[in-house]
């Protein structure tokens, strides 16, 4: 609740933080300790540098030491929780509650969430240690943590095992803080278990991004070689060096463990910070880049270091939204096939390239978010928009296709229904033009040319009349009884309207150019006066000649 809280309220200001606060390791860190004690998560703060760096925001040797910072972090974390805080629980909690329904239109209301979340945590410890009190009597228990006393090893590696299970290091070292101020366990074997926890918690980041690119993936595996090479350089020392002279850290058994939690993150630091840079270069060799060509995910044309030249970055982008379009006109043309053969493992396909386009459309809006920082005059300015809009635009497409057009295709193939010979072969003509419109865009995408905007504008024109046609065809079989045009009548209704709005989306391409050339007026927007008699007498007879022969 806490982190949960806390990332909603200000997550957008803590990303701007970490995001311009990474020039150096140093800075890096300060920021790492700051994020993490805030969220009291170092998993938190960790997911949100490894995207940065996934998108290049960041540097990997940054995003290290934010998480050398992170991990600190947290033991401020631990040590505020392990104060006598009884009195702060029903305030926390009271306030928490009231914010969070007094504020329910604010994002403020986040606060009092992580508030009453910081008050249960309080209440937790307290019902641990009193709960706990008659367990340090169970010889079953005893009988369990016998072996763990022996074998330090076991025990790092069983505490690990939790830790990743509860994705939590912060919350298992306050459990065992618990536990070891009730008795239950010594303080030894409290100590081995902290180690344990710390291995855990940077295992958890590192399961978490297993689907992420390798930059993004290079940040947990960092953080885990560190926390690895931590615990095997003191475990050797545990029982000689340390154990004898534990008792200065605190004489209270349970604050020795969050003691012991924190001058290990922060030896850990001060140790490993200046070889950020070699480790980065291990990372680098363990997880290399894979080839852009192999991963159709990763953006091919959109080139860094040209965002400081806007006409260059602008082509750039220009060939990655051309790149999307292709992907687009190849679901927008499978898409009929499954409708005609029913084939499960083409919608498969088609799904995994919707994927590919949601991915590639957040590269671009990144990207041009980078180039909007730079200085563009008019005709960039233009560009800029144009791109952004025939971009997003290809996007809903790509929804509507993996959303309404495959959603319709699937219930097709489980209840086997067809469509009439008639009405399959409307809906292949309209998708026919459609088609025909989107290779068209693409051309007034790449050369601003008023006479094919034009022409595009006009074929919407004339699509939206097909598919009037094709309705009123529709229901002339319905009337007529047609068993296969009664079995899909709402799909069939419902794909010659999808196909129509995705014929809209493509010609939104159309409109800037028409606007800037003065074409874009009245008689291109409206109807004539001849055009409106003729629709006046067409809606007048639409329904009346539904019942007409279809080749009337």
């Amino acid at each position: 609740m806490i982190s949960t809280g806390l990332n909603r309220a200000f997550g957008t200001a803590l990303r701007r933080i970490i995001s311009n606060s990474t020039d150096n390791r140093f800075k890096a860190f300060s920021v790492g300790i700051f994020i993490a004690a805030l969220l009291q998560s170092s998993t938190a703060a960790g997911l949100i540098v490894s995207s940065f760096v996934a998108r290049n925001v960041i540097t990997v040797s940054a995003a290290l030491a934010v998480m050398l910072g992170a991990d600190v972090g947290t033991t401020l974390a631990a040590q505020f929780m392990s104060l006598n805080l009884s009195w702060l629980v029903p305030v926390m909690i009271a306030v928490g509650f009231i914010i969070h329904k007094t504020m329910e239109g604010s994002h403020y209301k986040y606060v009092g969430r992580a508030m009453i979340g910081i008050g249960l945590a309080l209440l937790a410890l307290q019902q641990i240690t009193i709960t706990a009190e008659p367990l340090k009597h169970s010889e079953a228990l005893q009988a369990m943590i016998g072996p763990l006393i022996d074998q330090s090893i076991l025990a790092v590696v069983l505490s690990a095992l939790l830790t990743w299970f509860v994705h939590s290091s912060l919350g298992m070292i306050l459990l065992y803080m618990g536990f070891v101020g009730s008795g239950i366990i010594p303080v030894e074997l409290g100590l081995y278990m902290v180690l344990g926890a710390n291995l855990g918690g940077a295992f958890a980041p590192v399961v978490m991004t297993l689907r992420e690119v390798p930059a993004g993936r290079r940040v947990p595996i960092g953080n885990l070689f560190l926390r690895c090479t931590g615990v095997l350089l003191i475990m050797p020392f545990m029982e000689t060096m340390i154990m004898p002279y534990i008792g200065f850290l605190h004489s209270d058994p349970a604050q020795i463990l969050v003691n012991f939690h924190m001058v290990f993150n922060i030896a850990l630091a001060l140790i490993f910070l200046p070889f950020i840079g070699p480790l980065t270069k291990v990372v680098s060799i363990l997880l290399p880049d894979r080839p852009r060509e192999d991963d159709k995910t990763l953006p091919r044309y959109l080139d860094p270091t040209a965002i400081v030249t806007p006409p260059a970055a602008l082509a750039c982008v220009s060939r990655e939204t051309l790149r999307i379009c292709d992907i687009v006109q190849k679901m927008l043309q499978d898409t009929l096939e499954v409708l005609r053969s029913n084939n499960v493992r083409l919608v498969h396909e088609i799904r995994s390239k919707e994927l590919i386009v949601d991915s590639l459309y957040k590269a671009i809006k990144t990207y041009l978010a980078r180039i909007s920082g730079q200085d563009l005059d008019k005709d960039e300015s233009r560009r800029y928009m144009q791109i952004l809009t025939f971009s997003t635009n290809l996007e809903h497409i790509g929804d509507i296709i993996d959303k309404n057009l495959l959603d319709m295709a699937m219930n097709k193939i489980r209840n086997q229904d067809n469509f009439s010979r008639q009405g399959f072969a409307e809906i292949s003509s309209l998708h026919e033009r459609v088609m025909e419109s989107l290779h068209l865009a693409q051309n007034v995408f790449m050369t601003s040319d008023v006479k094919m905007a034009r022409q595009l504008f006009k074929k919407k024109a004339v699509l939206r009349i097909q598919e009037m046609n094709a309705s009123k065809s529709h229901f002339r079989r319905l009337n007529k009884g047609v068993a296969e045009t009664i079995a899909t009548s709402s799909m069939h209704l419902d794909i010659l309207r999808d196909l129509r709005r995705i014929n809209s989306y493509i010609s939104l391409i159309a409109y800037p150019i028409l606007e800037e050339a003065n074409e874009l007026n009245q008689s291109l927007l409206k109807p004539s006066s001849d055009q409106r008699t003729r629709d006046k007498g067409s809606n007048k007879n639409r329904y009346k000649n539904i019942n007409q022969p279809a080749g009337e």
